[in-house]
């Protein structure tokens, strides 16, 4: 049975680890409920030298010819103020959210309940839900603050996942390490991949 997963992407560097979680999930027939921000924006042309329109509708457009989806409706993407979109209700939360890239901006507020945007509240929805929920911090070194709201949110069930990559699979390229951190949340949400082999095999 395919899952239905809500995906967020912020302004924290690491576009990459994101569209490519994206770009599995679809692959895997999975139904995503994408939402990004505006700084999502700047980092996807600053990384990856992507033009992303603003309105949410548009970028759906994009990216649903992008991965040639037969069914338009497995990818939704929605902006930060749409309180409507079907994540933002504990009565239709989805089966898992990542954060990935996340912000130590976002990690603050899903931490301490703001609830101030989409983005949030969805997180917010998972944690009282019992929901699986990733956060992917991209930030180095982590200060005192940012591993107390890890702390805060790893008590509550939440997976903390920093994307370190392994080098025992021998990787020849980045994407060798993007899908190495890939291949641990798609693992977290119980999605089966082929991303790499696993250890002892």
């Amino acid at each position: 049975m395919s899952k239905t997963i809500t995906l967020a992407f912020t302004g924290a560097s690491g576009l990459p680890y994101g569209l490519r979680t994206l770009e599995c999930l679809l692959a895997a027939g999975c139904t995503v409920r994408l939402v990004y921000t505006q700084v999502a924006q700047i980092v996807a042309k600053q990384e990856l030298d992507l033009s992303w329109p603003s309105r949410a509708a548009d970028l759906a457009e994009v990216l649903r010819a992008q991965y040639q989806l037969a069914d338009p409706e497995q990818l939704q993407v929605y902006g930060q103020q749409e309180w409507f979109a079907p994540m933002a209700s504990g009565s239709n939360p989805g089966d898992g959210m990542v954060v990935v890239p996340c912000t130590m901006g976002a990690l603050s507020a899903i931490a301490n309940g703001a609830s101030d945007n989409l983005l949030e509240r969805a997180a917010d929805v998972m944690i009282k839900e019992r929901k699986t929920l990733i956060i992917v911090p991209r930030e180095t070194p982590f200060s005192a603050i940012h591993l107390e709201n890890m702390l805060k949110l790893a008590k509550l069930g939440v997976v903390i996942l920093p994307p370190n990559p392994g080098f025992y699979h021998h990787p020849t390229q980045v994407s060798d390490l993007v899908d190495f951190v890939v291949a641990r949340i798609l693992d977290q949400l119980q999605v089966a991949h082929q991303l790499m082999k696993r250890w002892g095999e």
